[in-house]
């Protein structure tokens, strides 16, 4: 796996694995990665190494109290419990196999977010190694802040919402995203027939950065999907 920092969320919620994503996504914590089950969590935390993990009690195959005394027996990473048990019970007992703290749902997904943050600090870990100083993908270039973006070294004007679109379509390269994924990660809101916004967006954006915004060759339409990003990472 490459140097970088992950956060590791095991959760059969899609919803709320998505939700926490994004959340931590504006608290400019980028590298995230999402997993359903016991299995499927063990996997990923193998391959990524996270720098922390925000674990589900209740799992489809399984309990994260397992998982975690499993991860505790390699690693020392901050485990974070979430759990609709609130009895203190199961607090003392997730404490107590190696959780370094315990979220009962339903919660606030910004103090999620700040506690990750607080737990990474403690850990020793800088906000800069779970967060890339600058996103690159083929002849774009992203800035840390996610406010310019260049294309082949050259600044390029853009609004808020289309920095926004570009970087979803660079977090995922070579990736179809739907129009409703597109509009609720970039207006934030659920999408509800929203059609006609994004794709007026996806037209001034090629008019932009593409040679031929009616031939374009960067952000392809995949009929009846939605877009993707077309170049090499």
């Amino acid at each position: 796996m490459d140097s970088k920092q992950w956060i590791l969320i095991i959760d059969d919620e899609e919803d709320l694995a998505r939700l926490l994503e994004k959340v931590l996504y504006k608290e400019s914590i980028t590298n995230v990665v999402t997993a359903g089950s016991v299995t499927d969590g063990w996997e990923k935390f193998q391959k990524f190494n996270p720098a922390l993990v925000l674990l589900d009690i209740m799992l489809p195959d399984g309990e994260g109290y397992d998982l975690c005394k499993q991860i505790r027996e390699v690693s020392n990473v901050p485990i974070l419990f979430m759990s609709a048990k609130d009895e203190e019970i199961d607090k003392l007992l997730g404490l107590a196999i190696g959780g370094d703290d315990y979220i009962t749902k339903p919660f606030s997904p910004k103090e999620v977010a700040y506690r990750v943050k607080a737990q990474l600090r403690r850990a020793g870990f800088s906000e800069e190694s779970v967060t890339p100083k600058s996103l690159q993908v083929g002849p774009f270039e992203l800035s840390a802040s996610e406010t310019e973006l260049q294309k082949d070294g050259k600044t390029i004007e853009l609004t808020a919402k289309e920095i926004g679109l570009m970087s979803c379509f660079m977090h995922h390269p070579n990736q179809i995203l739907s129009k409703e994924t597109l509009f609720e990660h970039v207006w934030d809101d659920n999408f509800f027939g929203s059609d006609n916004t994004v794709m007026v967006h996806i037209r001034r954006l090629r008019e932009k950065i593409e040679v031929e915004p009616s031939n374009p060759s960067f952000i392809l339409t995949v009929k009846g999907l939605g877009y993707k990003l077309h170049t090499k990472r």
